[in-house]
Formats: structure tokens, sequence, C-alpha cells
């Protein structure tokens, strides 16, 4: 090893926890730019997307995992199966908890299977996410709560929206995962395809805009990707829906809802690339698209996992 390499650190991070507790927004907050999904809605995140951050001499690989929850689908298994195998691999594992929602259910079911799930050797961190919502008497009997249930190594109290205790996390990852070389160039962010990244960004777009009609059961794949003589790039997307009335709604009255997605998908890549970006989207109606391992593939997940 290098003297150069004997200075550095590098590792992934996974960061875990119920639907919805915040973890897409606090590994965007950490990397310091978008790339995973965030909305208000619950398990957006399908992918282990991996955000990839410097902190002084460290690199810092985060994976962004679905949310852990009890499972019932060949979709939701497939998640569950992703989220714990990100746990499984990392150096470190951050258990990120809600602080207004409390110990649920949900986090105890997490709490049980961590010791079995996470790697031997990892590190184990809890964060409290959310703190601006609760009263300190509370946070302390939670934080309290927790530890008895498992023996993390550290507790930090968080805003990953604010970016409230943040850097405290940050400057503990850094410098407890492995010693060693870089991963990856220091001006990646991520090491999934931008195909995939582009279509969870218009898939986003859609959950935006239509979460008070449309359910979960919605899907976009990127089918062409072309970098024209300009510099620009034409990305040909298709949303892939369950029900026919779901493809009235998606593409909305005379195409308005479609090209109001189109235009923020639009704007959002041109921003994250650098270039113009000619997007164009078709929905089509796949009735079992969730039972397809053709579909899983795209999305990253292991379709095998599905299976009881």
């Amino acid at each position: 090893m290098t003297d150069t390499q004997a200075q550095t650190r590098a590792g992934f991070v996974a960061l875990i926890g119920e639907p919805n507790a915040g973890k897409s927004t606090l590994m965007n907050r950490l990397v310091g730019a978008k790339v995973s999904i965030v909305t208000h809605k619950v398990q957006t995140t399908r992918a282990r997307i991996r955000g990839i951050a410097q902190h002084e001499d460290s690199q810092l690989v985060f994976v962004d995992t679905p949310g852990l929850f009890r499972t019932r689908r060949n979709l939701d298994r497939a998640m569950v199966a992703a989220a714990w195998a990100g746990a499984g691999d990392a150096d470190i594992t951050v258990l990120l908890v809600e602080a207004h929602r409390g110990v649920t259910p949900g986090v105890k079911m997490i709490l049980e299977e961590l010791g079995n799930k996470v790697n031997k050797s990892a590190k184990v961190a809890l964060a409290i996410n959310r703190i601006d919502k609760v009263k300190s008497d509370r946070l302390l009997a939670m934080t309290q709560e927790l530890s008895a249930a498992f023996p993390f190594e550290e507790v930090f109290m968080i805003s990953a929206e604010k970016g409230h205790g943040v850097g405290d996390l940050m400057s503990y990852l850094a410098k407890s995962v492995p010693a060693g070389p870089w991963l990856y160039p220091d001006d990646q962010i991520a090491d999934v395809p931008m195909k995939m990244i582009a279509a969870e960004t218009t898939r986003e777009k859609l959950m935006l805009r239509l979460h008070q009609e449309l359910p979960y059961f919605l899907t976009v794949e990127t089918e062409g990707w072309e970098q024209k003589k300009d510099g620009s790039v034409r990305i040909d997307q298709v949303i892939y829906v369950t029900r026919e009335g779901h493809k009235g709604i998606t593409v909305g009255p005379k195409g308005e809802t479609i090209k109001a997605v189109s235009m923020a998908a639009r704007t959002e890549l041109k921003e994250l690339m650098g270039v113009d970006v000619h997007l164009f989207l078709q929905v089509k109606v796949r009735p079992k698209w969730e039972s397809e391992a053709e579909r899983f593939t795209e999305m990253g997940l292991d379709f095998k996992d599905t299976r009881e």
C-alpha cells in the first residue's frame, strides 16, 4: 500500500429503517446531490442506489435501501431482501428512526432482525431523525429504549431535512470506514447507470403529481438513450401501469399531466447532467408487470428473492 493509500479510508454505509423514515433525504444531504428519489409517499426507493461522498480523506459509498416492513407482494419481498442485503454488505449500518413516530412495531421488528442481518464485523449506529418534531424528554426516553434493545456504537440526533447533526454523523462515518484506497473517482456521485437515475427521476415526478389518484403500481423504464452530435441527450422512457384507467390518469386531460411530468423530469435531468435533454414518455398497460423478472432486473432487484 502506498503512503497515499495509507492516509485514505473508504467503505460502504447502509442506511436502513422503516418506509419514509428519511433515508433518501439523508443520503442526498450527505452526498450533496440528488441521487435518490424523495417524495412524501412511503416506500419510494426500490433499488439500492449508491451515492458517493468525500469527507476529508475518506470516501463514503452510501447504500440507500428500500424501507423495511412486513411483506405480502412479490415486489415488496424483493425490496426488503434488497434492503437487508445492503446492510449485510456494508462496513457501517445506520438505523434511521423517526422521532415523532417513536419505537413503532416496525422498528421493533428491525431491531429483532438487526443482529442476524448485518455483517458481524460491521459497526451499527443509530440516527434519530426529525428531532425538531418532539421535546427533549421524549427523545431521551426513546434513545434509552432503543439503546437497551441493541448495542449501537453511536447515537446521533439529526434532522436530515434541515441538516442538523448531519455533520457529526458524517465525521463519525468518515473516521469509521476501513483504511484503504478510494473505490471511485473523486468526481463521481453515484455508481448506478444514468439510465436508472433518469427513470427514478421521472417516477418521482409522477408520484408527486399523482399522489392522490394513482397507487404504487407503476414503474418507469428507460428504453432509449442517444447522445446527439450537439451534446444533447434523447431519452425514451416507458411508464408501465397495471390498468387502462391508470393510463388515462397518467396521461391526463389533453395530455396535460404527462406533459407536466415530462417537463419537470427534463428540467431536473438537464441540471444534473449539464446538457440539454429531450425526454419522450409513453404510457403502456401491463397488468402483471410486478410479476415479470425483466421488470425487477430493470429496478436493480433480484426476482428470485420474491420466492417464499
